[in-house]
């Protein structure tokens, strides 16, 4: 079984000695400079031109991955704070003998979900798929007999959740240990916390997909030995529970995505306002003032007053589906997302069912991830072939050219592991901006200059 003394690891990267929470400085505490380290992040700042729903839009009203992370920090922060207090109300040695406090909970959950998104590609999962399509299908199978099995998984399923992993963790010259966040805030960070294969080893959320590359699969040990996760792996195949607070950042996401794309829709124009309203007045029947709401005089202030009341509502059913089932949680017997286990699914799966048919499934998406997918292979075609040529390739000027042209990947040209440059362009690649990806798109084309 987990215990939360454990679970809460102010740990990080490097650290020889435990750090205890009872030393903590109150100005500067642990685990909120996870936080700020996150945010002053290069990796992070690209999420603003990254675009939650509509690839490339230049609409002011529609959110950027970047709004969109913030959100559900402030979300995870509410949902880490309610869970928090119970817990410590249930477990008073956290804090009369460790001194750990409500706000911490609040803090690593709000860390944990800013950073959810900070290593998806551009164009949303669109782009994950041309990443892994090009390595299936594409050009990128010659590489595949060159690769052990799960190393070659790792590229044909790339996941942005582990490429977040390795973001957030990975040593490079002069930054030993990445951001060097908090284990506790890097366990609850990890919604999927195996390797790339067994591919879905059960039915349990936390086997849906997968949370570190092979590359990081030695880090991911370090933290979770660390945390006291349960190991689920069998063989060599290392997985494990979920950090508890894991579940709370999940449905951080959850409650942001379902209310907010559906918001954007409408601003959009996708969904009709009075239709939408509808809605989410169904979802927060049972909390809605009346005499208020009908004192608002136009739709967007009416928009405005549901979400924040669908969000609390939502919240409030979270937390207290995770209390419920906290001792099956820490004893890793609890394998549902939290918003699974909602009261008001049905609700939630008519919004969603809209939110697919107008917005996700609309002409505008679909033309426009069909011109990042494209754009996307052909980025890792040229990339692979400057990086990696055959014989025949090795002489052209036009790699001599792109291997000038980028950089971040200098440091390639002395490696020798064939998986570990594709890693890394695609981890590249994978950390353009919608923006970024066309202008460079448009530059091998010889279309700019």
């Amino acid at each position: 079984m987990m215990n939360w003394e454990q679970l809460l690891s102010l740990k990080r990267f490097g650290d020889t000695n435990k750090r205890l929470r009872k030393e903590q400085n109150e100005t500067r505490l642990g685990f909120e400079v996870d936080y700020d380290r996150i945010i002053f992040s290069s990796a992070f700042r690209s999420l603003q031109d990254k675009t939650q729903v509509i690839p490339l839009s230049k609409t002011d009203f529609v959110h950027t991955r970047l709004t969109h992370s913030l959100e559900v920090s402030v979300v995870g922060r509410s949902l880490g704070r309610l869970a928090g207090q119970k817990i410590l109300e249930k477990h008073p040695h956290l804090e009369t003998i460790h001194g750990y406090r409500m706000n911490d909970f609040g803090a690593i959950v709000a860390a944990a979900s800013l950073a959810h998104d900070i290593g998806n590609p551009p164009f949303g999962h669109s782009g994950e798929k041309a990443i892994g399509e090009y390595f299936s299908h594409g050009k990128g199978r010659r590489f595949k007999e060159q690769l052990t099995e799960k190393e070659y998984r790792d590229l044909v399923k790339f996941e942005g959740n582990a490429n977040g992993f390795k973001i957030l963790t990975e040593t490079r010259p002069g930054i030993p240990g990445g951001l060097r966040l908090s284990y506790a805030t890097l366990g609850a960070f990890t919604k999927y916390p195996k390797e790339s294969l067994p591919h879905k080893p059960t039915s349990n959320i936390s086997d849906k997909k997968f949370g570190f590359f092979q590359l990081q699969r030695d880090s991911f040990q370090e933290v979770a030995r660390d945390l006291g996760l349960i190991q689920t792996g069998k063989n060599r195949n290392l997985g494990y529970v979920r950090h508890p607070l894991a579940f709370l950042v999940e449905a951080a996401d959850d409650i942001c995505y379902t209310i907010i794309d559906f918001e954007d829709g409408i601003n959009l124009g996708l969904i009709d306002e009075d239709y939408a309203l509808e809605y989410l007045i169904k979802l927060v029947k049972n909390n809605i003032n009346t005499q208020k709401y009908n004192t608002l005089q136009n739709t967007s202030d009416r928009l405005a007053y549901l979400r924040a009341l669908a969000i609390n509502t939502l919240i409030s059913e979270a937390v207290e589906t995770f209390l419920q089932n906290e001792e099956a949680i820490l004893e890793g017997k609890f394998h549902d997302a939290l918003f699974d286990k909602s009261g008001y699914e049905a609700q939630i799966k008519d919004i969603i069912k809209i939110s697919i048919e107008r917005i996700y499934q609309s002409e505008e998406v679909i033309n426009k991830e069909i011109a990042g997918y494209k754009m996307l292979s052909f980025l890792l075609n040229t990339y692979t072939k400057a990086f990696l040529p055959t014989q025949e390739e090795e002489s052209s000027n036009f790699n001599k050219l792109v291997l000038k042209s980028v950089p971040k990947l200098q440091h390639l040209q002395d490696e020798t592991s064939v998986y570990k440059i594709l890693m890394e362009i695609c981890s590249y690649t994978a950390s353009l901006t919608d923006g970024l990806t066309v202008a460079s798109f448009e530059r091998y084309k010889g279309l700019s200059l």
